[in-house]
């Protein structure tokens, strides 16, 4: 991982404890392409909890359950593998 890559997630886990009470909610929200398996690896890595097919771009929204910020943090780590995806 690069060194602004690092820092943004630095940032984002501080942010997350500031403004949650763990456990809590989350929203996670992605666009991906919608080609090859880029969906499917979205759902695989929520459990497969559900993907809405709008076109081109494909919305992913999915609600979790987290124990801490660092899950979070992780989670968007596994999904930016994925080609094309941006997270909301």
């Amino acid at each position: 991982m690069d060194k602004n890559t690092e820092e943004f997630y630095t940032r984002l886990k501080v942010e997350l404890d500031m403004s949650n009470t763990w456990p809590a909610l989350y929203l996670f929200k992605f666009i991906v392409p919608s080609e090859n398996d880029n969906i499917v690896r979205v759902e695989q890595a929520f459990d497969c909890m559900g993907a809405v097919k709008t076109g081109k771009f494909t919305s992913i929204s999915v609600d979790v359950q987290v124990k801490d910020s660092q899950e979070i943090v992780d989670k968007y780590l596994e999904v930016s593998t994925i080609k094309g995806i941006v997270s909301l």
